[in-house]
């Protein structure tokens, strides 16, 4: 008598410390399942982008963006627009993460610090140009991202024939927008990095106003007007 007791005690204690425990798991099971897809959707936020969704950083930059005069570069439609160059070897490429310039649409009430990359980093801060592109004047394609809910929320303004003005430190530039597309953010015929001419397209998420995972993008393609061309033999 006395063992049977002292054993049916011995699986009351247990059971007493068993159940709560399985009650706990399956209540924080049907909790995780209930707030995982919104908690997925903000992490998916930072990585829409091409790239930077790896990159690490302790959160600073370096800004080599040193202004020039703006009416050296500026654009005058009334007057002959002369080409000027620019020996690479007299301008700081930019390292990735590097504050190198400012993005310009007045029609847009747009006005960003310009980072190369397009790292959470640069994209909390500003636009970011792809570092698989180029930077202004190289001759090839500059590919600027931006969050549709800050930086490039006016975008949704984004218009043809509308001026897009960037500086940077080694002169000031203008593009003229010619089109304004909404893509799948997996079509590759949004964009072409192996072109042999200077095309600027900026792109943000899509809708503009719209929270978390999103499939679309808006692309603004725009064509150079004047600012100097980077002389890459020199």
């Amino acid at each position: 008598m006395h063992k049977h007791h002292s054993s049916h005690r011995t699986i009351n204690g247990k059971n007493f410390i068993i159940l709560p425990i399985i009650f706990c798991v399956v209540i924080l099971g049907m909790c995780t399942a209930v707030v995982y897809p919104s908690y997925y959707g903000l992490l998916s936020f930072s990585s829409l982008f091409f790239s930077g969704s790896g990159y690490s950083s302790n959160g600073n930059y370096d800004n080599i963006f040193v202004p020039v005069a703006e009416d050296e570069d500026e654009y005058d439609p009334d007057k002959p627009q002369t080409q000027k160059t620019v020996p690479i070897s007299s301008i700081q490429y930019p390292m990735y993460g590097d504050l190198f310039g400012e993005l310009i649409i007045d029609d847009c009430q747009i006005k960003n610090q310009m980072f190369f990359g397009d790292g959470d980093v640069q994209l909390n801060n500003g636009v970011g140009v792809y570092s698989g592109s180029f930077i202004p004047g190289y001759g090839k394609t500059i590919i600027v991202a931006g969050h549709n809910n800050t930086y490039f929320n006016g975008l949704k303004y984004a218009k043809a024939g509308q001026k897009v003005k960037i500086r940077t430190s080694y002169g000031n530039y203008t593009y003229e927008i010619t089109d304004v597309q909404v893509k799948l953010n997996t079509d590759k015929t949004a964009y072409d990095l192996l072109a042999d001419h200077e095309n600027l397209i900026m792109y943000t998420c899509y809708p503009f106003d719209e929270l978390g995972l999103t499939p679309y993008r808006c692309f603004v393609y725009a064509k150079p007007v004047s600012g100097p061309v980077i002389d890459k033999n020199s």
